[in-house]
């Protein structure tokens, strides 16, 4: 089965991808008519390459046929900051503090959502990392959030670089849309089910639901030192 997600590469290669993501005009151009037109793109991120569409229902179709991913699994979302993340979920006092004690971009937090998604999002409890990647930071404050999920068909390992990943997802007949940039590869963000979404009413308890970057007992050791 072919999906096509609109067929355009956004190729912005340099060495430094700071200066990368200082040109927006690219970004804003032809990232945008993917995205707008509910299609899919694979975007850098401080880890692995991410595979991102918008959160709605249509594009999420299109995300969920290319990765072959059962619906019942809920995807990520990336967004540039805690400020766009405020619009999708509510946010506790002590959230910055814990990003901040932490490489960027390295936890994805599961929080309350201010409203219920997709289910393919979480519903209730929605996935969110602020990415720190330089043009995944400019990408998403151009267009806003989009998923974060990686950028591989499920049960097959995820590529270490956007070129492979997107080479791999044509390769099965699927067609993205590319914004290039440089990813280390190696572990995922570490998830995190946050105390809010917990059965906790005395805020003493978070779930590291995915071990990634961050070591489990970093994250907890963080947490005991809290309350």
């Amino acid at each position: 089965m072919q999906i096509l997600c609109l067929l355009q590469i956004v190729s912005i290669s340099s060495e430094e991808d700071q200066s990368l993501a200082e040109n927006s005009e690219i970004i804003n151009s032809e990232a945008l008519s993917i995205v707008a037109s509910e299609g899919c793109i694979v975007y850098p991120t401080s880890t692995q390459p991410a595979l991102g569409c918008l959160p709605t229902k249509s594009a999420l179709d299109g995300l969920y046929a290319i990765k072959n991913r059962p619906s019942h699994m809920p995807v990520s979302i990336g967004v540039a900051d805690l400020e766009q993340a405020s619009n999708l979920v509510e946010l506790t006092d002590d959230i910055p503090d814990l990003l901040a004690s932490f490489p960027e971009g390295s936890l994805t937090l599961v929080l309350p959502a201010k409203k219920t998604l997709d289910n393919r999002l979480g519903a209730d409890k929605v996935a969110i990392r602020v990415v720190s990647h330089p043009v995944a930071k400019a990408l998403l404050r151009a267009i806003g959030p989009l998923t974060a999920t990686s950028a591989n068909i499920s049960g097959t390992p995820p590529k270490s670089n956007c070129l492979d990943a997107v080479d791999a997802l044509q390769k099965a007949g699927h067609k993205v849309g590319l914004v290039e940039g440089n990813t280390p590869g190696g572990s995922p963000s570490t998830l995190i089910a946050w105390y809010s979404v917990c059965d906790a009413s005395d805020n003493t308890s978070i779930e590291v639901l995915r071990e990634g970057i961050v070591p489990t007992e970093k994250v907890l050791q963080w947490w005991k030192s809290q309350i």
